[in-house]
């Protein structure tokens, strides 16, 4: 059970990011923000206050990995997600589980699951 944990969005496609914000409404998560890019993620990441982030591998053409520096240094799980198999991740975030799109509820659910022990 979710008990109502806050999750961060990180995605830059808005209709990707109105379908996560469902997702998580339905499953019990409280939405924490929707970041949209590279800096604004590493905006919400530094200033904490959630228990967990979603990232789009991708970002406007920028790769999101500064963001999960940062949350793995505040000990903050992450869910990668990701498009295709072009976004080849650091292997310092190899074991770091991922969503592939097209997302769906029960993987959103599974992931979010894995990364917060539920």
């Amino acid at each position: 059970m979710s008990d109502g944990k806050s999750i961060l969005i990180v995605e830059d496609e808005a209709m990707i990011g109105m379908m996560l914000e469902d997702y998580l409404d339905a499953l019990g998560y409280r939405l924490h923000a929707v970041a949209a890019s590279v800096d604004e993620a590493c905006a919400h990441a530094r200033d904490g206050g959630f228990d967990a982030a979603l990232l789009d591998c991708n970002l406007q053409g920028e790769k999101s990995w500064p963001v999960a520096d940062i949350l793995v240094q505040k000990g903050v799980p992450c869910v990668f997600a990701t498009g295709g198999m072009a976004d080849d991740r650091p292997t310092h975030h190899a074991d770091r589980p991922t969503l592939a799109k097209p997302f769906t509820i029960g993987a959103v659910e599974r992931a979010l699951g894995k990364i917060l022990g539920e």
